[in-house]
């Protein structure tokens, strides 16, 4: 308990230290991020506090994890050392889309092959349990894949991937410290505090983004933790913490971005576009259009979040496919409602 506390004060306070000298170079440098029509923000602002989140969250995992826990977590922090490199880059030199897939690509290969993090059964979906290796394989990369492009799609205005990255690490940490993975933890709440004080300067008026090197990271945590939450169910089954349909809690903890990513790529393609066209039908964007601030729509957006995970814990034991069709029908339901009332709201401006 107390390396994890340890953990998240560290890397708590050499995020919120960092970030002041990130914001003094960013400028200095002109390494901004400018506005533009699908951007949210007004003026140029720094790009670059992905640096300072993973100096705190690796330095943290690195001190304060106890020698006899830290097993795969050298590969781990491999697969990071990665996704920081292709964020940096793209965050100061813009890199193409198939580049950045191949290094997300070998940071995943990493996790699955060395680090073992991996999903090994489809749980009941559609009544197939274990899987052949091949298929776990490559399901694994997959989800580690989609999860860290959905936090970095979801990246769009003040305070919400960091804040929905609070939530997500701060809930996953402290399951897995009930269960005694350690390690895990320790990796979940050194984030956690990083994020912390990553958001005393991404609150509006936002000092600094996170940039593609935070949510690229995010999202590679969360990735781990998730997959770590669902696997571990199949070793502690008599614990009293366990849930009744771990995927798809796992799937309500992570719901807004990857719901967003699967709505944003689903309208794209309806439309004849390619999935990864940018536009503004995000639901951060639908916020907006509804005339609500950055923090404001962060706030609404993350008490949802919550309440999704309430309702997946309180409807765990009516079984994975059914929680799962009942979360994205919600899911759907709500972001249906809240793109008609920006449609509503705009016919009324025309007329």
């Amino acid at each position: 308990m107390y390396y994890i506390i340890l953990a998240f004060i560290t890397s708590f306070a050499l995020t919120y230290l960092a970030i002041p000298s990130i914001i003094h170079i960013a400028v200095k440098k002109n390494l901004m991020d400018e506005p533009g029509d699908r951007r949210s923000h007004k003026v140029s602002t720094p790009s670059l506090g992905g640096i300072g989140i993973f100096a705190g969250t690796v330095f943290s995992i690195i001190l304060w994890t106890p020698f006899n826990y830290f097993g795969d977590l050298q590969y781990i922090l491999c697969a990071f050392i990665i996704i920081f490199l292709i964020g940096a880059k793209d965050d100061i030199d813009p890199m193409s889309p198939s580049k950045k897939f191949l290094g997300e690509l070998f940071a995943a290969g990493i996790l699955v092959f060395r680090a073992k993090i991996k999903l090994t059964s489809l749980y009941g979906f559609f009544g197939i349990y274990a899987i052949p290796e091949f298929a776990s394989i490559i399901l694994s990369i997959f989800t580690i894949i989609v999860i860290i492009n959905a936090f970095n799609l979801i990246d769009g205005i003040n305070g919400l991937s960091a804040s929905l990255g609070l939530l997500i690490t701060f809930v996953l940490g402290i399951w897995f410290l009930l269960v005694g993975s350690i390690e895990i933890s320790i990796v979940a709440f050194a984030l956690c505090g990083a994020l912390v004080a990553f958001l005393k300067y991404n609150i509006t008026p936002a000092k600094i983004f996170m940039g593609d090197t935070g949510a690229l990271l995010l999202g590679t945590v969360c990735s781990i933790l998730a997959i770590k939450f669902i696997e571990l169910h199949n070793v502690i089954t008599d614990s009293s913490y366990t849930f009744s349909s771990a995927p798809s809690v796992a799937i309500a903890i992570l719901i807004l971005p990857l719901f967003d990513t699967l709505r944003v790529f689903v309208l794209r393609l309806m439309e004849g576009k390619s999935p990864f066209n940018p536009d503004r039908k995000h639901i951060h964007h639908i916020m907006i259009d509804l005339g609500l601030t950055h923090m404001q729509a962060t706030g609404v957006l993350f008490l949802t979040n919550i309440l999704f995970i309430i309702l997946a814990v309180m409807l765990q034991n009516v079984g994975n496919l059914m929680l799962l069709i009942i979360i994205l029908g919600l899911a759907l339901g709500m972001s249906y409602f809240a793109s008609m009332m920006v449609a509503q709201k705009k016919s009324k401006t025309n007329v």
